[in-house]
């Protein structure tokens, strides 16, 4: 019976002996560290990192030198949205039109009439008085100053309740009435232009393109006493 004992505890401590070292293959998925770098495929190639090598930031990958960087995308072409030219009188307006039918804008063209003034006359007058009575006593005093030739403006205007004068149709006239009224005494009198309401015209053009606008430009030219502008 002991000889039994004693050859199994012999066999079981070979067992051991034997599976520690490797004789009978690894019964464990995890093997130690020297074991696992020796079956590693092509172990000779490897290469150890130091610590500094471990931790530094991957280097962004190289740009392929035959690749065709992204062309930018073309500016969008410049576009006038509304140009307006004037303000014409009825002749040179119709000028201006023959000029621009050239361009051939369709509907992209309007003429509009705008409210001008020209200057028709200028009045030598004494200033509104405020009254009939008012405008009466100064008319009294012009009589004793030997001045005739005066109208007292009644009418619903701004100079109402005013003494005209004398009306003349150009500046140099009036200045020398007004001048020769000094001369006898009438130092209250002044020179005003009178106007003339007149129609006038503007053209506008819509949704032009940088090319059409130089085009219209230089029909403009031929006309420099006018403004091209933006529409308002």
């Amino acid at each position: 019976m002991l000889k039994f004992v004693f050859w199994l505890l012999a066999g079981v401590n070979l067992l051991v002996l034997a599976i520690g070292q490797g004789y009978l293959g690894s019964f464990r998925s995890e093997t130690r560290e020297p074991a696992r770098l020796k079956n590693q495929l092509q172990a000779g190639k490897l290469t150890l990192l130091t610590q500094e090598q471990a931790t530094a930031p991957a280097a962004p990958p190289a740009a392929d030198e035959g690749a065709t960087p992204a062309a930018a995308a073309p500016a969008p072409p410049t576009t006038y949205a509304c140009t307006e030219v004037g303000n014409f009188l009825l002749a040179d307006g119709r000028r201006f039109e023959a000029q621009v039918a050239a361009l051939d804008l369709g509907d992209r063209q309007s003429r509009r009439n705008v409210a001008g003034h020209d200057i028709s006359s200028y009045m030598v007058y004494i200033p509104p008085q405020g009254s009939k009575e008012g405008a009466d006593r100064k008319a009294g005093e012009l009589k004793q100053l030997g001045v005739t030739n005066y109208f007292i403006m009644n009418e619903s205007s701004p100079l109402r309740w005013g003494i005209s004068l004398g009306v003349f149709k150009s500046e140099t006239s009036a200045q020398s009435q007004l001048a020769s009224l000094n001369k006898q005494g009438v130092h209250s009198a002044r020179v005003a232009p009178r106007y003339s309401a007149s129609k006038q015209l503007a053209y506008q053009f819509r949704d032009l393109d940088a090319a059409t606008r130089a085009r219209l430009e230089k029909i403009k030219t031929q006309f420099p006493e006018q403004e091209l502008r933006s529409c308002k």
